[in-house]
């Protein structure tokens, strides 16, 4: 069962843009057709920062995607910095240590988020890089961490979310990158999903890039994907 969020707030649009400028052009044409974004390195790294502040100023939602992974206290020092540019999530990778000080450091407003497997790994990736799980398995046994450590939601792919919602508890929600809407190009995606059957598998919010960022008409492809996901919620 997904939590109490407004249909407009569950689609969160991925700026993966290369400058400020391009993204303000961007947010001007989706215009009150999108209330939710994710700013990631891409466009972090090129000062996009403070447009955090001034997005939140606007009364959007803003997702700082920076998949943080440190010792203790420089995760926490960087959780608190966010926490005062008025974002509402902030990722940071699932080993436990890095969970536990970012917990320790959200403050009251900002929901930390735990990215369990990336979704362009597949079981090989794994294995390359020395892990003795499959996708399943690792991200099943993360998510469970996660819970015990108090982080407020998990990061994964929609494939997983059916199975990672009956291992959480109801508290935690489910952020789902890797949405594509029937049609859509793959790109470097390999564990995708529409929308609406992410949201059948119980992803409360669904991460949309290239679908939307690069079609013809941006507001159009957005309006698209929020009404495909109040049908599925019907």
């Amino acid at each position: 069962m997904t939590h109490d969020i407004a249909t407009r707030d569950r689609l969160i649009v991925a700026l993966d843009l290369s400058s400020v400028e391009a993204a303000e052009a961007l947010i001007a044409k989706l215009g009150d057709s999108v209330s939710f974004y994710k700013i990631g390195y891409q466009l972090a790294y090129a000062g996009g920062f403070p447009l955090v502040e001034k997005l939140a100023d606007r009364g959007k939602k803003v997702f700082l995607d920076l998949k943080m992974h440190d010792i203790g206290n420089t995760v926490a020092a960087g959780v608190r910095s966010v926490a005062k540019m008025g974002a509402s999530f902030l990722t940071v990778h699932a080993y436990p240590q890095t969970m536990q000080a970012a917990v320790e450091a959200r403050g009251d407003k900002l929901k930390i988020l735990a990215v369990t497997v990336l979704t362009s790994y597949d079981d090989d990736d794994l294995h390359a890089a020395g892990y003795r799980l499959d996708v399943s398995d690792l991200v099943e046994a993360r998510a469970l961490q996660a819970e015990a450590l108090g982080i407020d939601g998990i990061v994964c792919s929609a494939e997983e979310a059916e199975a990672v919602s009956e291992t959480v508890g109801a508290e935690m929600f489910l952020v789902t990158p890797g949405i594509r809407p029937a049609g859509s190009n793959v790109g470097d995606q390999k564990r995708i999903m529409t929308p609406s059957r992410a949201i059948a598998a119980g992803a409360d919010y669904l991460v949309v890039g290239r679908p939307i960022v690069e079609a013809s008409d941006p507001k159009a492809a957005a309006e698209a994907i929020v009404a495909e996901i109040a049908t599925a919620l019907a």
